[in-house]
């Protein structure tokens, strides 16, 4: 796929190596990729988030002066420039943008991606809400069963001196396989989470709402995809972390070991962010998982700091908001069930009942808004960054029903 903006045509790219797709059809009938069937009621139309690109064999037509931010014609520098506008002859500015949802159809700052998750979240939270706080629910309950009933024998044992070393190891056996199944579930719900996020997400940026049951049934086809995904990049960076690390230390060195780690969380960081956008191209393109980590490569490349420092941002920004909800009530459960904040390294008082209870509601309440805006984030940054590279404002707008984009500047 070409990366030049302001000429793309939906369709296969000739740099992808794929067949040519079929032409793209009417706006009022557009598809979301070649193999969906056509859009019932209520379904966003698949044209918008299929590749776009030039069709195979053909050449890009010449950009149109006052074309939308899809593309700039001869009177039109690239973005980060000024731009002329009808209405407004011999006068230089930002071109007004149009905002049928959550966002403007233009390149995003820092600001309008945060503000645009946190909207969504606020406008649609009949979608959101009832998904996260019902994963975050049932991810809390059974961590709080597993810790409380499970894992508190193994606590005790490990405090007393006098327990054998088969005790310590049939609880063990009883407990690891109770939490590893309390992961699993954490994990398929955040798995559950991401994909009917994504699609919420990509609705309201047309403006459109989303019902939960509209959200799982179009999420529902990809979900198998997105935990092999999910499941392919943990094992990579396992993997990797094996391969650099134990060598070192098997060699004794602890200079050796030092630098392996570092290397190791190096690589880890810069895959994380290369592969970043994997998710929401996988979901809104009903794409295969190599293709999805391939198509977030190359919208990656070249923006690869900014990504990094906005994700990164999003990620301080919720840790922040989720300890200001959660250590609060962490703390008053000691004060008021496990006799006082000077019992917080006491293992019966990190397992007491009510303890435990406060810290589950503070961590549903936390993870219910921290998740929507982590996904919705991700998300925008997939359109923000097709804007740059593709003109996916264009096929945007017309699937919102933005009259005349694109030709007018407005």
């Amino acid at each position: 796929m070409n990366d030049s903006p302001g000429w793309a045509t939906p369709g296969s790219s000739p740099s992808d190596g794929e067949q040519p797709q079929p032409p793209a059809q009417p706006a009022d009938a557009p598809k979301w990729s070649a193999e969906q069937p056509p859009p019932g009621p209520g379904v966003p139309p698949d044209g918008v988030w299929g590749r776009t690109g030039p069709a195979a064999g053909q050449q890009p037509p010449p950009p149109q002066p006052g074309a939308g931010w899809g593309s700039y014609g001869p009177q039109q520098p690239p973005y980060g420039g000024q731009y002329g506008y009808p209405g407004g002859p011999g006068q230089w500015g930002q071109p007004p943008a149009a905002k049928p949802g959550v966002i403007p159809l233009r390149p995003l700052g820092v600001g309008e991606i945060l503000d645009g998750a946190v909207a969504t979240m606020r406008t649609h939270w009949r979608s959101v809400l009832p998904i996260t706080v019902v994963v975050a629910t049932v991810v809390q309950v059974l961590s709080m069963l597993v810790q409380k009933l499970l894992l508190e024998d193994l606590i005790i044992s490990a405090n007393q001196d006098d327990v054998s070393a088969e005790e310590v190891l049939n609880n063990l056996s009883t407990a690891l396989p109770a939490g590893a199944a309390a992961q699993f579930l954490q994990f398929l719900g955040g798995i559950v989470v991401t994909a009917m996020l994504t699609m919420i997400f990509s609705r309201a940026v047309l403006g459109q709402h989303s019902s939960v049951a509209e959200a799982w049934r179009d999420a529902r086809p990809q979900v198998l995809r997105l935990i092999g995904l999910t499941l392919l990049m943990a094992v990579g960076a396992v993997l990797m972390g094996v391969v650099l690390i134990v060598p070192a230390a098997l060699a004794q060195s602890i200079g050796l070991l030092v630098l392996a780690f570092f290397v190791w969380f190096g690589l880890l960081v810069w895959l994380w962010v290369k592969f970043s956008l994997a998710s929401p191209a996988l979901m809104l393109e009903r794409s295969t998982v190599f293709k999805a980590f391939a198509r977030s490569s190359k919208l990656v490349k070249g923006s690869w700091w900014r990504i990094f420092g906005i994700t990164l941002l999003t990620l301080i920004i919720t840790a922040l908001f989720a300890a200001i909800i959660v250590m609060p009530l962490q703390m008053l459960g000691f004060s008021l069930f496990g006799g006082g904040l000077d019992s917080m390294q006491d293992p019966a008082a990190q397992n007491a009942w009510g303890t435990l209870i406060l810290s589950a509601v503070g961590l549903i309440i936390a993870q219910s808004v921290v998740m929507p805006i982590q996904s919705g984030v991700t998300v925008l940054l997939y359109v923000d960054q097709r804007i740059r590279r593709e003109g996916l404002d264009l096929e945007l707008a017309r699937a919102a029903g933005v009259e005349n984009y694109g030709t007018t500047g407005g």
